[in-house]
């Protein structure tokens, strides 16, 4: 077997593997999964998350999951808490421990000291006959036959188990709390997703110039007006409304028919009719438009009046497209 070949057998029986696994975890879930989604949910205080080693990472994922999606989250290393962070878990709070064997020194140290501060404790852990399990009031089960490491060591299956298991958690939250795209923007507001949640035409046009001219503009005058307001078009503008649109290319296409311009108008050369969006709307909804109708700049209007001008440059700059 070519190397390329074998590469790509190992890493199609890695992924294999772990479908497996994921797919067996609908079959562990039990009324106690139920039990502590509505026990988080009805809570007052935040979700403590604690894990060693790699369950602590997958934990931290996890956190930042249920903070992203309106249940309030703070990560906790284990090996931390026997050491000074037990002081972060406060009264109403519900603690998550996360550990494939359930068994490990750090976990049977931690979850007597947890207990002491009544918090209920609700384990995700491989082996429901351990430790942590027993001392829980809430057990998940993310049991995996093997690790994909070919050594059944290196924590590969079962942390991908562990991620999934809080995914479910998160997801079950989200819904409970009728979690909406509008809420996702208010946890997002600086990243292009959220962008895309809560940018509006208005937040963009905003930013650039208002080129204009009307219907009886001549055309030298047009083009310096497209020119200096660099968005590469022009809106003609008569009462207020906006009657049609001059761009780039009709310029173009006025020299080509044209040996000379000096008699001619913006009314002579414009597209009337042009698409338009109301400042209102969201700024993806513009890049709909845009794609839609393959073009680059859109009239934005408010209350039937002329607005600005929403270019595609924009909504690339923002990180929309």
């Amino acid at each position: 077997m070519k190397l390329e070949e074998k590469i790509l057998s190992i890493a199609k029986d890695t992924i294999s593997i772990e479908a497996k696994a994921i797919a067996a975890l609908e079959n562990l879930l039990t009324p106690q999964f139920a039990d502590a989604v509505q026990y988080i949910y009805n809570s007052k205080g935040r979700v403590i998350i604690t894990g060693i080693g790699k369950s602590a990472i997958i934990a931290s994922k996890i956190v930042a999951t249920l903070n992203s999606t309106g249940t309030p989250a703070v990560f906790m290393h284990a090996a931390d808490a026997i050491h000074g962070d037990l002081g972060s878990i406060l009264e109403d709070d519900v603690v998550i421990c996360i550990s494939k064997s359930g068994n490990t020194p750090e976990i049977k140290v931690l979850v007597p000291l947890i207990k002491n501060f009544k918090n209920k404790i609700i384990a995700i852990t491989g082996n429901i006959d351990s430790f942590l399990a027993q001392q829980s009031n809430y057990v998940l089960n993310t049991y995996v036959e093997k690790e994909a490491c070919p050594n059944n060591l290196a924590p590969t299956t079962s942390t991908t188990a562990q991620l999934v298991m809080g995914d479910a958690l998160a997801i079950c939250l989200l819904n409970l709390r009728e979690f909406s795209s509008k809420d996702f923007a208010k946890y997002h507001p600086g990243g292009a997703l959220g962008k895309k949640l809560y940018l509006r035409v208005s937040d963009i046009t905003s930013q650039n110039l208002k080129p204009q001219v009307s219907p009886e503009t001549n055309v030298r005058d047009v083009i310096v007006e497209i020119s200096e307001k660099m968005l590469g078009v022009a809106a003609v503008i008569e009462n207020g409304a906006v009657a049609g649109i001059i761009t780039d290319g009709d310029i173009r296409r006025m020299l080509k028919d044209h040996d000379t311009f000096t008699h001619l108008t913006a009314a002579d050369i414009m597209s009337p009719g042009p698409k338009t969006i109301d400042q209102d709307a969201m700024a993806v909804d513009a890049l709909d438009m845009l794609e839609q109708y393959k073009i680059t700049q859109l009239i934005a209007v408010e209350n039937g009046k002329y607005a600005g001008v929403v270019h595609i440059h924009n909504l690339i700059r923002e990180g929309i497209l």
